[in-house]
């Protein structure tokens, strides 16, 4: 008679504990985790329901674009465009009602077509030129920023936009992206929604799709993909119009949110997208990451630069645990990611 042995369960335990921690966004749920329990601890006001919504509505402002740029640089590529991008699809939406005196649901789809031909413009000069994403869309940056004052003061004789509230179309189109619900004591903003199922799809997508096989293998070799039939171009214009559409999203809660925009505004707001993501798990050479990661990222952001306020610290402190959250997520995603290496080779 043979005698059964427990040895492939103690010995799988291992490797699926391995498996968990080779997960790009574990890192950043403890990291988060960690961080929550901290704020509850030192700042009492934190602790109210009210309090997380709008922690979670913090988060949504900065994690729809942050999910599109964690695309992006799965894919290889970057995007420092994309802070200014919000304010670019604002501006054009406003402006453009506001001088010709037309519906503003008119001006939101022209606006539209302009974020995502932007988009189209920075991955087919990347593409085309072989130029570095970083230097291609660091132009568009200064472009973009430069349009925005230059026209916004040459149409209305300042750097802010008019009044829209008065507009065709300004309630329907608030609803859609600027309306709230209340949830007991607390205040839901749509676009916490909204964020949700653009992590969803995202995380679908990679998940899934064909799409996000064709993303993962444009970030971690474009040659390889390439010479296995993965549409490279068509790919990595795809994503960098993926951003320009969610950047165009946010734009429109902005404007509809608070009825006018600063030209000024979004500068910064690309490298808050990109911490948001690389804490969440992406690697800053591509080919390795997810949504829930760079949600996750965005969340982490939301809570502290709100946690900072609630505690009654000098919010200038903000900038120094970006910088310090930064250097952590770039040690624990190159080890995490020698984990998921070191499991796939054994």
């Amino acid at each position: 008679m043979t005698v059964a042995t427990a040895e492939p369960r103690t010995r799988t335990a291992p490797i699926r504990l391995g498996a968990l921690l080779a997960r790009p966004e574990v890192g950043a749920l403890v990291a988060a985790l960690a961080i929550f329990v901290f704020f509850l601890l030192v700042a009492p006001s934190f602790r109210s329901t009210a309090s997380f919504f709008t922690v979670l509505y913090q988060s949504s402002t900065i994690g729809i674009v942050a999910v599109g740029v964690g695309l992006l640089m799965i894919g290889g590529e970057f995007d420092l465009s994309a802070g200014v991008m919000p304010v670019s699809a604002g501006l054009v939406n406003s402006m453009f009602c506001w001088y010709f005196g037309i519906n503003l649901w008119v001006g939101a789809v022209l606006s539209l077509a302009f974020c995502l031909a932007v988009g189209f413009v920075n991955g087919w000069l990347v593409m085309r030129t072989g130029i570095p994403s970083f230097l291609i869309t660091l132009g568009t940056f200064f472009v973009l920023q430069g349009a925005n004052l230059g026209v916004t003061k040459l149409v209305t004789g300042s750097v802010s936009s008019r009044d829209i509230s008065a507009i065709d179309g300004f309630a329907s189109l608030q609803k859609v992206f600027a309306s709230s619900f209340t949830l007991g004591s607390a205040t839901v903003w749509i676009t916490v929604l909204w964020w949700i199922l653009f992590v969803a799809l995202a995380a679908w997508t990679l998940q899934r799709a064909r799409v996000g096989n064709w993303i993962y293998a444009v970030g971690g070799s474009a040659d390889s993909a390439r010479a296995v039939g993965v549409p490279v171009v068509r790919t990595k214009i795809g994503l960098f119009m993926a951003v320009s559409f969610l950047g165009w999203f946010v734009g429109m809660h902005t404007l509809y949110r608070f009825n006018t925009l600063q030209a000024g505004n979004g500068v910064g707001n690309e490298f808050l997208y990109i911490i948001a993501a690389v804490v969440g798990g992406t690697l800053l050479t591509g080919g390795y990451g997810n949504a829930i990661g760079a949600a996750i990222g965005a969340f982490i952001f939301g809570m502290t630069s709100l946690g900072i306020v609630y505690a009654g610290w000098d919010p200038n402190w903000f900038k120094a645990f970006l910088g310090v959250m930064l250097l952590l997520a770039v040690l624990v995603n190159t080890y995490v990611k020698r984990l998921a290496t070191k499991g796939q080779t054994s």
